[in-house]
């Protein structure tokens, strides 16, 4: 069943996703009103808001980068500016690399070519850094926040299943998809650590199955882990343990925790997001995974191009071609 859009629509859930699509429905000038439970171990509260243009053991460059980073880093300039703060910070990707690594990596040098800046070949404890241009750090929580303060007044209470709109949108994250809005999913717990410590602040540092990311003012994040079997946003000892040998191996030992978050990513298929009609009506806005800085934007104006315009939804990103 396609929706009834008329000239308003309802965004149920105001993380990453709902945030994204309200900004590009004002942009559009076109009318919106929102509801948040605000609930615990929502992702965007806690993301780092990594931008990686060259991720994973395989090296490969991200999914669509090259569509979706130009249109990400436009997004939060503009919004930045109507909000009075800097959302998007832009940092050097340090890719560590061990020996044991390095063939594979290697092999991948061709595929990543565009988004290399150099290499370093000495860099103690590791066989060479990948230096990689179109990094950046988003400020989600400030981005999320801020969304929500400026379009306060649209803000209607509900209980998350709005039905009386002209369109529902779910954009509920994990929560949606532990749900079974979705069927099956691959949501996983992540636990991160703000550290205070004396480190270079100028790049970023990914390696050894982590990263590090500064944030300012002496302070970084660091993370992250994959829990798949216990999804709340609760912190544990195990997982701090593992955050902080991440912070020793990229960063050293001399660092001072001063936070510890835990959110679950909203993840299905391959990890990619995906927006459209559901048979009962509402519309998804679903699956940003641990990349939801880089691609909410982007996605979020496909969203209202198709609400607003009827245009036709992406094949990459539509929740009817979900398998």
């Amino acid at each position: 069943m396609i929706p009834r859009i008329g000239d308003s629509i309802h965004i149920t859930g105001m993380g990453l996703a709902g945030c994204c699509l309200a900004w590009q429905r004002h942009f559009r000038g076109e009318a919106f009103t929102w509801e948040d439970d605000d609930r615990p171990g929502a992702a965007s509260k806690v993301a780092a808001g990594l931008i990686n243009p060259v991720t994973g053991k395989n090296f490969s460059p991200s999914w669509r980068i090259a569509d979706f980073l130009p249109e990400a880093e436009a997004f939060y300039a503009q919004v930045g500016e109507l909000l009075g703060k800097q959302l998007w910070f832009p940092l050097p990707v340090w890719r560590l690399v061990a020996e044991s690594e390095w063939a594979k990596v290697e092999s991948k040098l061709s595929e990543a070519e565009p988004w290399i800046e150099r290499i370093e070949k000495e860099v103690p404890g590791w066989s060479r850094a990948i230096v990689l241009k179109g990094g950046a750090r988003v400020a989600t929580r400030e981005f999320c926040e801020g969304t929500r303060q400026h379009f306060a007044g649209a803000r209607r209470p509900g209980n998350g299943l709005a039905r009386d709109t002209p369109a529902t949108i779910l954009c509920e994250g994990a929560a949606g998809l532990m749900a079974g809005r979705l069927g099956r999913h691959r949501c996983a717990k992540g636990e991160i650590l703000t550290v205070r410590a004396p480190w270079r602040n100028d790049r970023m540092l990914i390696g050894g199955g982590g990263w590090l990311v500064p944030t300012g003012d002496d302070t970084f994040r660091v993370g992250s882990t994959y829990v798949w079997d216990r999804l709340d946003g609760e912190t544990t000892p195990e997982g701090r343990a593992k955050v902080e040998k991440i912070a020793r191996l990229l960063g050293g030992d001399d660092f001072e925790v001063i936070a510890h978050d835990a959110g679950v990513r909203p993840i299905v298929r391959k990890s990619q997001p995906v927006i459209g009609p559901l048979e009962d009506g509402r519309v998804v806005f679903n699956g940003l995974g641990s990349k939801g800085s880089l691609y909410a934007p982007g996605v979020a104006a496909r969203l209202a191009a198709w609400l607003g315009d009827a245009a036709a939804i992406d094949p990459d990103l539509d929740v009817r071609c979900l398998s």
